[in-house]
């Protein structure tokens, strides 16, 4: 019978690395062809309520999913999360439902090993110091990803939120001991002192500008919403980097940070065509020189929802975890 498996079922199941190397895997999957990704849409009656059901299918794991994705930012007025999700994971040979999985944990896992993904394909080897600019959820798991793949030794952190820096730090110093944290003032401080930066925030306007970038830095634009209208960097930050996506479709469809840039002329379309698992399977080169600057666009794929819930279920049904229930009873 499938399972339904809340928040606290699905904690503690996988280790950073584990789901590193797991979405690595799905990147290359749908390079390869075993794994296939429906594209991004969009159901709306009000513009400001968006739910975007997110569909994939990995041969390798015989499973299909689809997450849905509320993203409600009236939701902060309420004080709920503005982004709500659940995933839904069914047999890729009989249809047959496997689990309801509430969506936050493997949303949160599977977006910060994309980051380590790309940072493992596209940083520097000797890339030691991180810029957060954010310090919301997501930080503290793109640091436990990141310190698998480079010899983080210091963490830059911006927010516009004292209080939310120092529970960051306590907690990075809770799980990655002997890490150093600093805050600072700003993020144009987080970006120009790091070797690899990682944008947090549901930003609709670009907090990061491509002035501040140095040298052989490595960028991931993770947090903005996929909105079209919304943003963390401006057309000169795609314009100074090797651009790699998460996928072709889903970037020209719903990333901001690349239509405006587009629109704005900083760049054309053919600049947001590199797709991550092309990197990944060695179809496509990522860094190309110590001095090049890259960066990481990432809307996020259902197919690392589906690759991450595969492990969790199977993990869960292990321990005892969760509620069985006969769907058709």
């Amino acid at each position: 019978m499938p399972l339904v498996l809340t928040r606290s079922d699905l904690s503690g199941l996988v280790t950073p690395l584990e789901v590193v190397d797991l979405v690595e895997r799905a990147f290359a999957d749908v390079a390869d062809g075993v794994a296939a990704q429906a594209p991004l849409t969009v159901a709306a009656l009000d513009p400001a309520a968006h739910f975007l059901p997110m569909t994939a299918v990995s041969g390798r794991a015989g499973l299909a999913g689809s997450k849905l994705l509320a993203d409600l930012p009236g939701n902060r007025a309420r004080g709920l999360p503005a982004q709500r999700s659940v995933l839904v994971l069914v047999d890729s040979g009989t249809g047959a439902p496997v689990a309801v999985l509430d969506g936050a944990v493997p949303t949160r896992l599977r977006t910060a090993a994309a980051s380590a993904v790309a940072t493992r394909w596209l940083a520097r080897a000797d890339a030691s110091v991180l810029g957060l600019v954010g310090a919301g959820a997501l930080a503290l798991e793109h640091v436990r990803a990141l310190a698998e793949v480079r010899p983080l030794e210091h963490v830059l952190v911006w927010s516009r939120t004292a209080e939310r820096v120092a529970a960051f730090a306590a907690l990075v110093a809770e799980h990655r001991p002997g890490l150093t944290v600093d805050a600072v003032r700003s993020p144009e401080e987080a970006v120009r002192r790091a070797d690899v930066v990682c944008t947090l925030t549901p930003a609709r306007d670009p907090l990061v500008q491509g002035a501040w970038f140095t040298p052989g830095q490595h960028v991931n634009v993770v947090g903005a919403p996929p909105r079209p209208d919304h943003r963390e960097v401006d057309g000169a930050a795609m314009a100074r980097s090797r651009v790699v996506v998460d996928s072709v479709g889903t970037a020209l469809h719903e990333s901001g940070d690349a239509l405006l840039a587009i629109a704005e002329g900083a760049i054309d379309a053919d600049a947001c065509r590199l797709e991550l698992g092309d990197v990944v399977t060695g179809r496509a080169t990522g860094r190309r020189a110590q001095d090049e600057i890259t960066l990481f666009n990432s809307v996020g794929l259902g197919i690392l929802d589906v690759a991450i819930g595969a492990v969790l279920v199977e993990r869960a049904r292990a321990a005892g975890r969760g509620v069985a229930v006969d769907l058709a009873a």
